[in-house]
This record gives structure tokens, sequence and C-alpha cells, in this order.
């Protein structure tokens, strides 16, 4: 059985996970950028317009930056590209497209300090996140590096910053 995709609703409706509905969301907001005066809870992964969160006066947003937690509550990272000497590890993604139901295409982003250095997120035994480095990124680069994932694997989805990368349409 694949992950996520359990039967154990015992109505007859099935229904999609809401880390999939809510990665829809970011999406749309993102692809709308639309100009909503309205502040509400600054760190709901359904507020508009993009931008909104944290700052909802920011206007150039392209990005809303966001985290996914696996089933076991650990956070989901994936690599990217970068200098052999440099970190290459993040938990920190962009959504680029949906498709088939609860696939996604996500963009690793690169977590930096406030200084603009890459943050490397892994613990000194190199196979879990270190939440002390964590707490250090305040910022985000875009990274050449994409990955395919199915939406339904994950129980839950933390959105941290409206931020502008720079992204071409």
């Amino acid at each position: 059985m694949g992950c996520g995709r359990g039967n154990s609703d015992s109505g007859n409706h099935s229904s999609k996970g809401c880390v999939c509905e809510v990665v829809r969301a970011i999406l749309e907001i993102q692809n709308a950028a639309v100009q909503d005066e309205c502040n509400r809870c600054t760190t709901n992964c359904f507020l508009e317009p993009l931008g909104g969160i944290v700052n909802p006066a920011r206007s150039n947003a392209d990005t809303r930056v966001f985290t996914l937690l696996n089933k076991d509550g650990s956070p989901f990272f994936a690599t990217f590209s970068n200098e052999p000497s440099s970190p290459c590890v993040s938990i920190y993604f962009r959504v680029e497209d949906i498709f088939d139901g609860c696939c996604a295409t996500l963009r690793v982003l690169i977590p930096e300090d406030a200084s603009g250095n890459p943050v490397d997120l892994l613990s000194n035994c190199g196979s879990k996140i270190d939440f002390r480095e964590v707490c250090r990124v305040t910022q985000f680069d875009a990274s050449d590096s994409c990955i395919t994932v199915d939406l339904d694997c994950f129980c839950a989805v933390q959105c941290i910053d409206d931020v502008d990368l720079g992204i071409c349409d």
C-alpha cells in the first residue's frame, strides 16, 4: 500500500489529504499574487495575498516558503546542488506545480542566515536535522534542484515566510 493512502475511512467517500490541499492553495496564491489588505493569522498557509505572511505590506513576494513533516513528525528534507564544501540539505520548499491529484514538484530552497551564508541543517551525525541550526535560518535563496513528491505521504505543512526569490514566470 502506498504511503498515506489507507482505507481506515469507514464511509463510502474518499477525501484528499489536507497537506495536498494546503500546497495546492499555496500554488494558487503564488500564481494569483492578488492585492488584499486583510490581516489575519500571520502564519496561516491560506493567507492572501502572497507577501502577507509576517509582513502584510510586502508586495513583491513570489514565493511562499514552507516545510513538510513526515508521518513520524520529523522534518522532510531534500538535497540541492551546491559547491562541494557548502551544506546541501534543506527542509524549505517552494511549490512549482501540482499534477495527478496530489503529486507536486517542489523547488528546494537554500537556507541562509542573516548574512546570506548557507546554513548547514544537518546534525554532527549527518543524518538528522539540527533544530539549533534551523533557528539560525532567516532568509532563503532558490536552488536549481527540484523534487517530485506525493503530498499524501506527509502529515503536516508549515508556512514559514513569503519572500521574493526572483522566480521567472
